[in-house]
């Protein structure tokens, strides 16, 4: 592997028509191989957003579908890897898809696919409220792959919010590259998207990616945009002069600079394990229902409770 290597982020404002998005993707793969790079990080949503409650159930297609093979073309055809962060994959039943990750190689091979974890089911201030759990099937699997760029970990969006799933794809999947492509609303971006992926750089020590959508899809739905890449140590490395126009943010991941941070900071090597020091909480409420409640916290320190756990 090259000591570094060159990545885009994409940023776009998808819409509901399959055909003008691919236009928009092909467009961006030419200005990301014009750039010297060998993979470009598509945003949640990049194939369709839709105007309508139930549009993206009616569009969502099997990754074997037309839709994916056409990407699939796009990527052996430019010679490009492609992160392509929410796409509407069919899902275990007619009311319901998945909001998948895929990955996809240079020769047009997909090689890993992650289903978003986290659903987007919140009362946003100031906007509209969203339940995607309505129509969604959340994932299970935490999914890391290596690839030329360093090992890539695949995340979706809301996932952002949750830091211990980027912990568990550093410290237990040993993850360099963090991916989160994206369709922050506008209020929610405003406040917290910097802050939170320059967070999970530092905390993680990798590389993060973030391609966003921007700008207003439709009269009821509006993006915030700014799509970013961020070094290890937290710097933006990557960025759009506008953060609501479309095009592309280059980066080059510098794998030497990684191992440099964490050798400075070695927080892998003192950094304590919660998972090793955490109870299992249905254990617990299995003794309390057998003891009617009565005596949770004696149950608790007398059969589970180790003085090398109490903090």
């Amino acid at each position: 592997m090259a000591n570094t290597v060159r990545v885009a982020a994409a940023q776009m404002t998808s819409i509901n028509d399959l055909a003008a998005n691919f236009a928009t993707c092909s467009r961006l793969v030419k200005e990301a191989a014009s750039a010297g790079a060998k993979l470009i990080c598509f945003p949640e949503n990049f194939s369709y957003v839709g105007d309508l409650a139930g549009d993206s159930l009616k569009v969502a297609q099997p990754l074997d579908g037309p839709i994916m093979k056409e990407y699939c073309s796009l990527a052996r055809d430019s010679n490009m890897w492609l992160s392509l962060g929410g796409f509407q994959e069919k899902g275990p039943d007619d009311a319901h898809l998945c909001n998948a990750h895929v990955l996809i190689d240079d020769a047009g091979t997909i090689r890993s696919v992650f289903r978003k974890m986290h659903l987007f089911d919140v009362d946003v201030p100031g906007s509209a409220v969203y339940k995607e759990s309505s129509f969604t099937e959340a994932g299970k699997e935490i999914v890391a792959v290596d690839s030329p760029f360093g090992r890539l970990g695949l995340t979706v969006c809301y996932d952002l919010r949750f830091p211990e799933l980027y912990q568990q794809l550093r410290f237990h999947h040993n993850a360099q590259v963090l991916l989160v492509p994206a369709a922050f609303t506008k209020p929610t971006g405003q406040a917290h998207w910097e802050i939170l992926l320059r967070a999970r750089a530092i905390e993680t020590q990798c590389y993060v990616i973030a391609a966003a959508q921007a700008g207003k899809h439709n009269d009821k739905r509006e993006s915030y945009g700014d799509t970013l890449i961020i070094d290890p140590w937290g710097t933006i490395v990557g960025r759009l002069p506008d953060r609501l126009s479309t095009g592309i943010a280059v980066a080059d991941i510098d794998f030497s600079f990684i191992d440099s941070v964490r050798a400075k900071m070695p927080i892998c090597q003192v950094r304590r394990d919660r998972s090793k020091h955490t109870l299992n909480l249905h254990r617990f409420w299995s003794i309390c229902n057998a003891c009617n409640g009565m005596q949770l916290c004696n149950c608790i320190v007398r059969k589970f409770m180790k003085p090398s756990l109490i903090d």
